[in-house]
């Protein structure tokens, strides 16, 4: 048995499927059929199930639609991959029985199975596949470079915690000392302090402005001015006249005048605004300022201030500590770094040596595949190698360029079973849908027999439109369109023995098979085994 292989696939309410059900076996696998009788459908849902995208216009997704995909490891493991319509109508992913993601049905499917088809060939379209090829084929390890990767990766995190390279910490460790020291200038302790210092320069303001009223009456009633209150009095009492009974009059009012000025000036000395309390406001008003400063550049508030008070001078004191710490680490780092270029260099020559041999194997196989005058390179660079990408040419003569850029779709697939004649070891199992799209004759039986021998080594699950291919194949599905009640239906069986010969035979010749048909039918299955 392979490492793993398709052992049931598992589809309804796909388009004209109602309901399939196929057991695969190992080995080579085909799928045959009419036009329109549902190959595709099965596909799609086999690439639902390993998490692709449910687009209705491409799989005919109805509200009954799932699949399911079951795989099985040589340890006796499973792997259960399933999509199915919820109410609403939104496939859902399931695996294992538990609810997942499409991403992880795809991080599963990538270790089970690809699928080789026209239009989506990724295993050649993804540089980490073509990297993953190229190692497996050059049996290259990257242990010890991703062990040393890893590990500075992690000194690197450690170093950024402690404050980076030592330029940077300097850096930092002088912008944190200015922050510092200008929080201790303000000697921040009370969160609540700028609220304090508000109301008591509310209250001396309110105290002040009060002092100024009085001080603006007592003016009006004994100031420099002639126009004083009390002036203007004594002016008066001035111009009465003296003589008997005038005089008396005149001295109480002089009197009263005199008291009234003393009870003027003994007010005024009582509304003299206090030094002290002068000072103080102007205290309390330049406290608040530098307060207010304070709050908006750290946060907002004092809270916050005192806040990152506390974490700068935490941050300070690690860094004052890390410095003895952060030696250690660049001199390791340096250490690591050179170990890193050399396991790198090391790799990136494996690579290259194993792609130019890959290449060269995988050139050999293109003539079996339709694909005579194609050039085909890989092409492998960067430090370790890891910048990987296929070269090729369809034609003499023409431009070399990305496989995924020039090749059409037919010739990707061809150029993936070239791929797996030299890679069939690998661990998962292998789609091709209609590889053989555009050959025939003897060419057709090449890619037959090129199928067969990658399912020695691999479970291999080819689609065809051919005889001589399908002829290859170790186990023969059908897939058939059924019309009834005026309902078109899908049905899929295993064909074996006679009815293996006539779905060969319809192959060759259509509707109007004949005896030489059959004849020939025959001889194709039989110098297949």
């Amino acid at each position: 048995m392979p490492k793993v292989q398709l052992v049931e696939l598992y589809a309804r309410g796909l388009g004209v499927i109602e309901e399939a059900h196929i057991e695969f076996g190992p080995a080579f696998n085909v799928l045959t059929g009419e036009t329109g009788a549902g190959k595709t459908l099965l596909l799609g849902a086999l690439e639902l199930c390993l998490g692709g995208e449910a687009s209705a216009s491409r799989y005919a997704v109805s509200p009954d639609t799932r699949a399911v995909a079951l795989f099985a490891f040589d340890d006796g493991s499973e792997a259960h991959l399933a999509r199915e319509a919820s109410p609403a109508g939104r496939l859902r992913a399931i695996l294992d029985g538990v609810p997942s993601s499409a991403d992880l049905l795809r991080q599963t499917a990538g270790r089970v199975m690809v699928i080789h088809g026209q239009h989506d060939s990724l295993a050649l379209k993804s540089r980490l596949e073509i990297l993953r090829i190229i190692d497996t084929a050059g049996g290259i390890h990257t242990d010890e470079l991703d062990q040393v990767r890893g590990e500075i990766s992690g000194l690197l995190s450690e170093q950024l915690v402690l404050g980076g390279d030592a330029s940077s910490r300097e850096r930092e460790y002088d912008y944190l000392t200015f922050q510092g020291q200008e929080l201790n200038n303000a000697e921040l302790s009370d969160p609540l302090e700028l609220d304090l210092v508000l109301d008591e320069l509310t209250r001396l303001s309110s105290l002040r402005d009060a002092q100024g009223e009085l001080l603006a009456v007592i003016e009006e009633l004994d100031g420099d001015s002639d126009e004083a209150v009390l002036a203007l009095l004594a002016q008066a009492i001035a111009r009465l006249p003296r003589g008997v009974g005038v005089d008396d009059l005149k001295d109480d009012l002089s009197g009263l005048l005199e008291g009234a000025r003393a009870d003027v000036h003994e007010l005024h000395t009582r509304v003299q605004p206090d030094q002290y309390d002068a000072q103080t406001l102007a205290t309390l008003e330049a406290r608040a300022t530098q307060l207010q400063q304070v709050a908006r550049k750290y946060g907002g508030t004092l809270e916050s201030a005192l806040t990152q008070r506390d974490e700068i001078l935490e941050r300070l004191e690690v860094l004052t500590r890390a410095e003895s710490r952060l030696a250690s680490l660049d001199e390791r780092l340096s250490e690591l770094n050179l170990e890193h270029q050399r396991l790198a260099t090391k790799v990136r020559l494996e690579r290259e040596l194993a792609a130019r041999s890959l290449g060269a194997r995988v050139q050999k196989q293109l003539p079996r595949v339709a694909l005579p005058h194609a050039t085909l390179r890989f092409i492998v660079e960067g430090a370790d190698g890891s910048d990987v990408q296929i070269l090729f040419t369809p034609n003499p003569g023409w431009p070399e360029g990305p496989l995924q850029s020039l090749a059409s779709g037919g010739e990707l697939s061809r150029v993936l079973l070239a791929l797996s004649l030299e890679t069939a070891h690998e661990g998962v199992a292998a789609v091709f849908d209609e590889v053989d799209a555009g050959v025939g004759g003897q060419v057709a039986q090449q890619i037959g027999e090129c199928l067969r021998e990658v399912g020695a080594h691999q479970q291999v699950i080819a689609v065809t439109h051919l005889a001589s291919v399908a002829a290859k194949a170790t186990h023969h599905y059908v897939i058939e369109k059924v019309v009834a009640g005026g309902a078109t239906t899908t049905t899929v069986r295993e064909v074996t023995g006679e009815d293996r010969v006539r779905e060969i035979a319809r192959m060759l010749a259509g509707d109007a098979m004949s005896e030489e048909a059959h004849a020939l039918a025959r001889r194709l299955l039989e110098s297949a085994e």
